[in-house]
């Protein structure tokens, strides 16, 4: 991608006098994705890749325009400039540091020296290691990429990225014939092939399938109000969905968002710190810049119960007057919007006995299968993996098809215990049509007066 760069720089002089700014993203990739379900390998996409892309920014709008081939990229930059001079807008951009740098992200095993029948034999281990009991069904998903990203702006910003992200994903299902149930985990970092390799391959997908079928033999959930204990996943999940999107400048400027007017304002128990941290390299949302040059940081949104930032791209944070704090993100060929990294509530100090010992009558949920959230209602629903009745500070029952729904400002002002310990998952997110790797994740937190919904 260096010997581009000059090719890069020269675009963007001959096009300086004709915008008010303008930027160029290239990248070239080498990226591996396979699916196995029920012991049959039923799809293997692997490739290279080349794509660039300009943008132009000329009386408040934005051209865009992106093509395979570099050679075409001036021919290219002349269309995005013609797009925005046919559109006018109000874009200005928040100032940005200027940045000259050449980082390449920590790995031990290149993914490119690492054969497509080792990636199978590991996914087969995996499939092995994960049908037991009661398991009737089980989908893995694995995925890898090397890729090596430019970005030169009109201001001065030189950035050369080369990365390396890997992540594994096991869904199994359970039956005894009446019921089903479901399980899931994930491994993966923004590191080499060592990152599933020295994993215990074994053990992550024996435990889940176990807990599949232990799920079958659960009792259903009871609904109603309870203390609660979240684990460090549910936890991870309220924070990124309830809180994290609801800080994206983008939704606060659309008006959807409950968070849009508390700036400087309590939003939950003094406890309550959370971050977004890009700049977590043990994190599956880690980059080091964001997709405007922009250096990542570890932000913080909330600061003892106080909402203190939003997350922001250049074009919000500049509507909103606010700082800038490098969450722009976007494949090349898209536009880029705001998006969350590695987000997280800050651990506590309490033991998960100390969570536990005072509750009388309360609900212990684990995991996640997802759910919804309106953060312009500021309402959510989350379906847990499993729970267990915390009776006199004891776990008892083990329950099934539990569910934590609530608002979201009762639900932070209702955190009363923050565990120790910390975990960040594996995943990606989606918003606007676009997906993106991200980690998120927390302490056990005990939450108060908390709306559990079951079926029995």
């Amino acid at each position: 991608m260096e010997e581009n760069i000059d090719l890069f720089e020269k675009i963007l002089r001959k096009i300086e006098d004709e915008v008010d700014y303008a930027d160029i993203r290239a990248g070239k990739g080498n990226n591996t994705s396979i699916i196995m379900k029920d012991n049959q390998i039923q799809e293997i996409n692997t490739g290279l890749s080349t794509v660039a892309r300009i943008r132009v920014l000329k009386n408040g709008a934005w051209g865009f325009a992106s093509t395979n081939d570099f050679s075409k990229l001036e021919e290219i930059s002349k269309k995005a400039i013609k797009i925005s001079n046919s559109l006018s807008g109000d874009i200005e951009l928040a100032e940005c540091e200027i940045i000259e740098d050449n980082i390449k992200t920590d790995r031990k095993i290149a993914i490119s020296d690492v054969s497509i029948e080792d990636k199978k034999e590991l996914i087969q281990d995996l499939n092995n290691a994960s049908n037991v009991g009661k398991v009737v069904s089980t989908t893995i998903s694995y995925s890898d990429g090397e890729n090596k990203n430019a970005f030169v702006s009109s201001e001065g910003s030189r950035i050369i990225v080369d990365s390396s992200r890997v992540g594994l994903f096991l869904n199994a299902v359970a039956s005894n014939g009446e019921l089903i149930q479901f399980n899931h985990g994930n491994l993966g970092g923004v590191k080499g092939f060592e990152v599933v390799q020295d994993a215990d391959i074994e053990s992550f997908g024996r435990k889940i399938g176990e807990k599949a079928t232990k799920l079958l033999d659960a009792k259903p959930a009871p609904s109603g109000r309870f203390p609660i204990v979240a684990d460090n996943n549910l936890t991870g999940v309220f924070i990124h969905e309830a809180v994290g999107h609801a800080v994206e400048a983008d939704l606060i400027l659309q008006g959807d968002s409950i968070l849009h007017d508390q700036m400087n304002k309590k939003v939950g128990a003094d406890i309550v710190n959370i971050y977004d941290d890009s700049s977590f390299k043990d994190g599956f949302g880690y980059y080091p810049y964001d997709v405007e040059g922009v250096k990542t940081r570890k932000n913080q949104i909330v600061k003892s119960g106080e909402l203190v930032s939003f997350l922001s791209s250049r074009e919000s944070a500049g509507k909103l007057g606010i700082p800038l704090t490098g969450n722009a993100r976007s494949s090349i060929s898209d536009q880029p919007i705001v998006r969350m990294s590695n987000t997280y509530l800050k651990p506590g100090d309490l033991s998960f006995e100390e969570l536990i010992e005072d509750i009388n009558d309360g609900i212990y949920l684990k995991g996640s299968r997802g759910g919804q959230v309106d953060t312009g209602k500021g309402i959510f629903q989350f379906n847990a993996t499993e729970a267990y009745k915390i009776e006199n500070g004891e776990l008892k029952d083990h329950y099934r098809d539990v569910s934590l729904s609530g608002n979201i400002l009762e639900t932070l002002n209702g955190v009363d215990g923050i565990g120790s310990d910390f975990k960040l998952s594996v995943g990606f997110c989606g918003k606007g049509g676009q997906t993106a790797p991200v980690g998120d994740g927390g302490p056990h937190t005990r939450i108060l007066n908390a709306m559990v919904g079951g079926t029995s």
